[in-house]
């Protein structure tokens, strides 16, 4: 026993050299930041928290300031530093007199490639790229024709009922300028996060390009056209002229839109970077019933970025102009929904500010997950202007009312593709039925058993093959070294060759994903779980859980049967996916994957025989 546990150790050892210089962090911690946020605790005196910001600055060597004027009452403040003085910090006497102290990540414009001036939007398309029904009774807007996208969500039909009337939709942004297509718009004060002031102009483009989508002036006879024209825009600037700004600010702006009366939120930025202080802001205005939207990010990656992947944040990911998803767009947990963000086939053209020209006012096309956001936006107001308000209920609509994509495996559209018309007519029809989500259930797929046995990480072939390999391996163990079949062993031999692999099929768009994945996932997977990903975590796809099992609970009369059971469960996963999916971290899927996987799971098969053959003796 003793020589085996040394080989095992070893060839663990032998992997954490292998494997030691890879940064596996999740995107939660991948941001990054150049100060640090400071929330001090509510409930101790001000004097106190004076004291201790003259002890960081003294400490530290640098000036603690408020994020903005609106942070005193939340007593956020912010100092410069980097990774080792965040650790410091949080090891500090001072963490004891916060309520967190985290990284100010910095959060920028999805950038997926150049805009097009409008001149090339007046050239002739091709059909075959871009999708668009020409409308004979639609707005007077000149360029309106060229707004495939607008007729790809079927606007016009939603403009029957409601063009948002009495709805405030905040863009938090680059900030609004009030070129010639917005001149006719309604506006209500915002705030400009960046230099503290009460203007919120754009300088750089992006903001006024995405107000443009939600509420660009309509029928005027003048430029292009917007969603929800009859809605009222709040500008609240949290990115500079370069198209960044940190979490601090951002956050401050949803409160700030959440106090001021706004009905729907749209961010079109993102990046790495978990923050508490965002998600309290975020928790704070769906309390006060603010629909908030952010765009799911231009990575091409799975797993929305963040603010999107927040929960109660409706995540959208972009489609192309030929109605498929855009190939720049983050796709899996986290996507709520999807709608046009355009492709190099076809950009989302809006009227916006030139920012190398004097910022004067120009038509260009721009693409991107920041494009598709304010699409959703925009409809949101619509809903809400038809008399649905709560933010759930509002989610429920887009949802129930998207056009559904039977084969998405992968969650590319989230419920489906955005469409203003079927939204609007259900929200005007009232709250969602038991019919109604029934079939939704079934125009998904998810009561087709098709959808919980082929594709992806629930292929239902090597799954069985695990589940009946643990079972064969127990078998011909009992041969040599009789026992008693029992609950411990058979729950071990499930959780460690296939976990409760179905549960990893199930999308509910306003729950994290990782809950189902943790539970759908044999014990090698838990590796990458949570951060969703195929390939094997070496540390967990080896023997090193099972010696950790056996040690543990080899001395208890009935766990020891689970730790046992685990480790050829474990043997047989390792087996199975070293012929049909060996990929492991900083391996890939060669024959060093495949060897690795392989000689884990002779090693998990020898453990698991020498502690019944130590059984066996013992008896």
């Amino acid at each position: 026993m003793r020589r085996l546990i040394l080989l095992c150790l070893f060839v663990i050892g032998l992997s954490a050299a292998v494997f030691g210089f890879l940064n596996f962090q999740g995107l939660a911690a991948k941001g990054d930041f150049q100060t640090i946020v400071l929330d001090f605790r509510e409930d101790i005196p001000a004097a106190e928290v004076e004291k201790n910001l003259q002890a960081i600055a003294l400490q530290y060597n640098v000036t603690p300031k408020l994020d903005n004027k609106f942070s005193e009452k939340d007593r956020v403040y912010v100092i410069k530093g980097d990774r080792q003085r965040l650790k410091a910090l949080r090891k500090s006497s001072f963490a004891k007199v916060t309520e967190f102290i985290e990284p100010n990540y910095i959060y920028k414009i999805p950038n997926p490639g150049q805009p097009a001036r409008l001149a090339e939007f007046l050239l002739p398309q091709d059909d075959d790229d871009v999708k668009v029904s020409p409308s004979l009774t639609g707005p007077n807007d000149e360029y309106y024709s060229k707004q495939w996208n607008l007729h790809n969500i079927n606007v016009e039909g939603a403009w029957l009922q409601t063009k948002g009337s009495g709805i405030t939709v905040a863009v938090i942004d680059t900030g609004i300028s009030r070129v010639r297509d917005l001149k006719e718009t309604k506006f209500v004060p915002g705030y400009d996060f960046v230099n503290d002031r009460e203007e919120a102009t754009d300088d750089n483009g992006h903001g006024t390009h995405v107000a443009g989508t939600i509420a660009q002036a309509t029928n005027n006879k003048y430029g292009v056209a917007g969603i929800a024209y009859e809605a009222k825009l709040m500008p609240l600037k949290v990115l500079s002229a370069y198209g960044g700004g940190t979490v601090a600010d951002i956050a401050e702006a949803i409160k700030f839109a959440a106090d001021k009366g706004a009905n729907v939120i749209n961010m079109s930025l993102g990046g790495g970077g978990e923050s508490q202080l965002m998600k309290d802001a975020i928790d704070y205005a769906h309390r006060k019933g603010v629909v908030i939207i952010a765009a799911a990010g231009n990575e091409g990656s799975n797993g929305a970025s963040y603010p999107a992947r927040y929960p109660h944040v409706i995540g959208v990911s972009a489609l192309g102009a030929d109605g498929e998803k855009a190939s720049y767009s983050n796709f899996g947990a986290g996507v709520d929904i999807s709608a046009p963000g355009g492709s190099d086939a076809g950009k989302i053209l809006q009227e916006t500010i030139d920012p190398d020209n004097n910022g004067v006012g120009v038509f260009m096309g721009f693409q991107g997950t920041s494009m598709a956001a304010p699409h959703v936006a925009g409809v949101a107001a619509l809903i809400e202007a038809s008399g649905i308000k709560e933010p759930d209920q509002v989610l429920a609509v887009l949802q129930e009312s998207a056009r559904t994509i039977k084969e998405d495996a992968l969650n590319y559209y989230g419920a489906g593709q955005l469409n203003a018309d079927a939204a609007v007519k259900r929200a005007v029809q009232g709250k969602i039925t038991f019919q109604d989500f029934f079939a939704w259930l079934r125009n998904n797929g998810y009561l087709n058993p098709g959808f919980w046995i082929d594709g992806g990480a629930i292929a239902l072939l090597p799954k069985i093959l695990m589940v009946v390999g643990s079972y064969l391996l127990a078998w011909f163990l009992r041969v040599y070294f009789p026992f008693t079949w029992s609950w411990s062993l058979a729950s071990g031999l499930v959780a460690g060759s296939s976990g409760l692999f179905f549960l990893k099929g199930i999308y509910i768009f306003d729950l994290p994903q990782w809950p189902f994945r943790v539970l759908g996932s044999s014990i090698p997977e838990l590796g990458n779980a949570i951060q969703g990903t195929d390939a094997f975590n070496p540390l967990f796809a080896s023997v090193l859980i099972p010696i950790i099992l056996m040690a543990l609970l080899l001395g208890n009369p009935t766990w020891k049967w689970f730790a046992v059971g685990s480790t050829l469960g474990i043997a047989a996963c390792l087996g199975v996916s070293a012929f049909f999916d060996p990929a492991v971290w900083g391996l890939g899927s060669t024959i060093w994957s495949r060897l690795f996987l392989i000689i884990n799971a002779l090693l998990c098969y020898g453990l698991a025989k020498l502690a019944l053959k130590n059984q066996e003796q013992a008896v």
